[in-house]
């Protein structure tokens, strides 16, 4: 169920997606139904119309179902009153008793930026401590840091159209296909419309992204540093460096290039000769965009590596200029707000400095404060790492799930179940964090927030509620005012509506600006609300006298000296090595259709048919070495953690390594939580851990059955292995255990939960096949189809029966001939399955991407899933089965 809008029938509203830090422009459009359709936004400069299959099902995800609506005190629901209440008193008495850093926030990159200036206002300007720090600090604090050593400032110096002007893009750790599809197709269109530019992608592993790159290095993992500081050997040995633009505004060369000097270049695992076509190329083409994201970010030398990169572009003065520049792209819709507000625990708001004791006194003075931090607070692993120590007794979560996502995630969910006094603000209550917490507060979701996000290009949009909020949820920003409110701050923080926030948090960037910083909006401190609703897209800075636009072209960097710095790095390896006990690199990251945790992701039927449940990808060599066949079952482990996984025999990857998505909980799958399996390794300065490159061992998980379920409802699994997935008429589920049940039916009747309905069975003992439909009323409510290996049969197919008249074709799992399996999905956005197009191949003679398009619409909207079509149009040379 939808909450239904009142007089919003036909109603469009101008808002920014949830997802990616692309910061997307959405059209939604709502009905008198509750029925929310989406699209995207042609006139917003990040996307340009452009959505991809996630933006595009946003509409799918925004069901009442599961939703938290009222406070939970130790999971009983209460009145916000008690809640409030409760909350202020257990942090004051806490605060009292063992001082200020004794309590601490963990927020989000998916807050919006009026919900992280409160927080960040209430945690350093009146309880007095700087520990709030974010899930950012899992994927953007390399790049926070290396843009203030290099810079003085965090600041992004260019802009997604520098992607159409350049001449070569050089993709670094990033997988942009599937985790930024708009930017990626902005760049594909570039690419043919101007058959001339070059795209390189380097990437240990072969990805989505690789199809589009005239180049792929498959360094290896953690390697960077070394191949781009011989890029900078290169750059001065081919007399690229631009001598005015060093001299005039740049320091540290000198020692940055007898640093690059002494790198061994052979650790990258690189040929000589790829490795120098790859330098003429970059060095020979003035017009670089260099783009970096997790794979730079996510290591133990993740500040290092986003300097080595940086050193290049200042080295040659490539930098501000349309085409040319570095690129940082996030992966969250407000991380770059919340480093803009001071989300990180090593930080003030508006990019000022927490250890300058002028600009803690300015910002004191500004919030007319009690106290101020005066030092950083703690950063995630090291939060967590108090947590359960007992140093922090009081912590507040907030639109985040750090069980999941945390490394060491185990250690993580201890520390949290053994804290004194836990918070969670969120939409649900079952999220692996929440079911951990004394009080669960719900808060609004993305159709009913109200607030600004800024994106990768520094673009402020307005995100625009259009949905009334659910039972008594509140915006993230009134929580915390409420509880402020009622710890005696009530005047600090008596903010009626997102837009009295944003003006004083637009006053306060001035602040910044006179100390001559780059985050500037003071343009915006008076706004009215009209004009806060009506706030278009703009890039920052926004003062009287500049709107946007690139930075550095002509210096005029935020340090010290006002001079840009370069910095002498060296290699270093990866934290873990891997030895006898656990061999393989262990590699993590995204899915196309699913995003961080799947909380909302995983409502969506559609997005849920691509990969509907997590795997690993093995190299064939490492596969016969381990026994393990495709389909079959991995257990992967190490020191702290241990996973089930779905084997995928590939050789995207290389001998050695192993690659899992992170996105399963513990809501949808038994041991799919990989971020176990991630040791809390950290980068010595942005404290970001190493999230691909931990070690594991690998062995065949001995199931003694296999089992695939549907049902019209939710199902509870019942199975040592099992991964849970949404489809149009219910649920499917993958099941696996060591011992097989001793009574099919009553296992099906509990796991379904229909004790009393009608089943058809067919089970032979001695092959280990058991399949059961169960019908009420003639109609199938659920099927359970079990056997000792992994079981095949058409599963989209199965799915679709549900809800539907018993056929006798159901225990058979395979349609008729009038009734095509369109097996799994291939293109989200038009819901086309791969045996569909596949058939159109064969049948109509289809020989490129395009012509799919035409035929099927496949790949027309957000084109994602143009890299797998092309796939199949090369593997039809050679026709075979399709399987699910």
């Amino acid at each position: 169920m939808t909450p239904k809008p009142a007089n919003l029938d036909g109603v469009t509203t101008r808002t920014t997606c949830a997802y990616c830090g692309v910061g997307c422009g959405v059209l939604a459009t709502t009905d008198s139904a509750g029925r929310v359709t989406v699209k995207g936004d042609p006139d917003h400069p990040a996307n340009l119309g452009r959505l991809c299959s996630k933006g595009s099902a946003l509409g799918e995800t925004i069901s009442l179902e599961g939703r938290l609506l009222q406070p939970q005190v130790d999971g009983v629901a209460t009145d916000w009153d008690r809640a409030v209440a409760t909350v202020a008193e257990r942090f004051k008495a806490t605060i009292a008793e063992h001082g200020p850093d004794s309590v601490a926030f963990y927020v989000s990159g998916q807050l919006l930026t009026e919900d992280y200036y409160v927080a960040n206002k209430l945690m350093k300007g009146f309880i007095g401590s700087a520990n709030i720090d974010t899930n950012s600090r899992l994927c953007m604090a390399s790049s926070v840091a290396g843009h203030k050593r290099a810079f003085g400032a965090d600041t992004v110096p260019g802009q997604y159209s520098d992607l159409e002007e350049a001449d070569l893009v050089v993709l670094v750790g990033s997988n942009l296909a599937w985790c930024h599809p708009v930017l990626y197709q902005r760049l594909a269109a570039a690419k043919a419309a101007r058959p001339g530019m070059k795209v390189v992608n380097v990437d240990p592993r072969r990805t989505a992204t690789s199809d589009l790159a005239d180049m792929h290095l498959a360094l290896r993992p953690g390697s960077d540093v070394a191949l781009f500081n011989g890029l900078l050997v290169q750059i001065a040995e081919q007399d690229a460096v631009n001598t005015d633009y060093v001299n005039s505004f740049v320091n540290g060369f000198d020692a940055a290039l007898v640093e690059a000097r002494m790198a061994d270049i052979s650790v990258t695992g690189l040929q000589l000769e790829e490795l120098q076509a790859f330098y003429d190329l970059w060095v020979g083409t003035e017009k670089v965009v260099t783009i970096y994201s997790q794979g730079v970010n996510q290591s133990s030398a993740g500040a290092d590596k986003v300097n080595a990169i940086l050193n290049c572009h200042l080295a040659t003065g490539r930098i501000g200029k349309p085409g040319m520049g570095p690129l940082s792209v996030t992966g969250q819709p407000n991380a770059m707000g919340g480093r803009e507000v001071g989300g990180l625990a090593n930080m003030l708001a508006c990019h000022l400095d927490i250890e300058n004791p002028a600009h803690r006194t300015a910002v004191h003075e500004f919030w007319d404060s009690p106290v101020i931090a005066d030092k950083p607070g703690l950063k995630a692993v090291d939060m967590f790492n108090a947590v359960g120590e007992g140093k922090i007794k009081a912590l507040w979560v907030m639109c985040t799930n750090p069980v999941v996502s945390m490394p060491e995630a185990d250690k993580v969910k201890a520390a949290i179940k053994g804290c004194d006094f836990v918070v969670v603000s969120d939409m649900f209550a079952d999220t692996d964090t929440a079911k951990l917490a004394d009080i669960v507060l719900p808060a609004t979701g993305w159709a009913e927030k109200d607030g600004t996000v800024t994106n990768s290009e520094r673009c402020i949009s307005r995100q625009k509620g259009f949905l009334p909020a659910p039972g008594e949820a509140r915006h993230d920003w009134q929580i915390m005012c409420n509880v402020a409110k009622a710890m005696g701050w009530a005047s600090a923080f008596d903010f009626h509506s997102p837009a009295e926030v944003f003006r004083e948090y637009a006053a306060m960037s001035g602040i910044s600006g006179r100390f001559g910083r780059d985050f500037d909006i003071s343009g915006l401190a008076d706004v009215s609300e009209a004009e806060y609703q009506s706030l278009k897209p703009t890039h920052w800075p926004i003062t009287k006298t500049r709107t946007g636009g690139r930075y550095f072209a002509d210096g005029s960097f935020f340090t010290g000296t006002g001079k840009a710095n370069m910095l002498a790095v060296s290699y270093r390896p990866p934290q873990s090595i891997p030895t006898e006990d656990a061999p393989y690199i262990f590699n993590t990251g995204r899915v196309r259709d699913h995003w961080h945790t799947m909380t909302r992701t995983a409502r969506s039927a559609r997005l849920s048919q691509h990969l509907a449940e997590p795997y690993l990808e093995v190299h064939p060599e490492d596969a016969l070495k381990l026994g393990l066949k495709p389909a079959d079952l991995a257990e992967v482990s190490n020191a702290h953690g241990r996973s089930i996984l779905r084997v995928l025999v590939t050789d995207r990857v290389a001998p050695g390594q192993v690659f899992a998505p992170m996105h399963w909980t513990g809501q949808t799958s038994s041991s799919g939580r990989i971020d176990t399996l991630v040791t809390a390794n950290v980068d010595p300065v942005s404290g970001q851990p190493e999230s691909k490159a931990a070690t594991v061992a690998i062995a065949p998980y001995k199931a003694g059955w296999y089992g695939f379920a549907v049902c019209g409802d939710a199902l509870t699994p019942k199975a040592e292995y099992w991964a849970l997935a949404k489809t149009k008429s219910g649920y499917r589920a993958e099941l696996a255990g060591r011992k097989a049940p001793a009574d099919w039916e009553a296992y099906a009747r509990q796991i379904f939960d229909l004790p009393n309905a009608q089943v058809v069975t067919y089970i032979d003992e001695a092959r280990g096949l058991a399949r059961l439909a169960f019908l009420e009323e003639g109609v199938l409510r659920a099927a359970l189809f079990a056997a000792r290996e992994p079981v095949a049969l058409a599963r989209s197919y199965v799915a679709d029966l549900l809800g539907q008249g018993a056929s006798p074709a159901v225990l058979s799992g395979r349609p008729g001939e009038d009734q095509p399996d369109p097996g799994a999905t291939v293109c989200a956005c038009f819901d086309v399955g791969i045996n569909t197009i596949l058939t159109a191949i064969e049948t109509k003679g289809l020989t490129s991407v395009d012509a799919i398009g035409e035929a099927l619409n496949a790949g027309t909207n957000c084109g994602s899933c143009k890299p797998e079509l092309a796939t199949l149009l090369v593997n039809a040379l050679t026709p075979k089965a399709a399987a699910e």
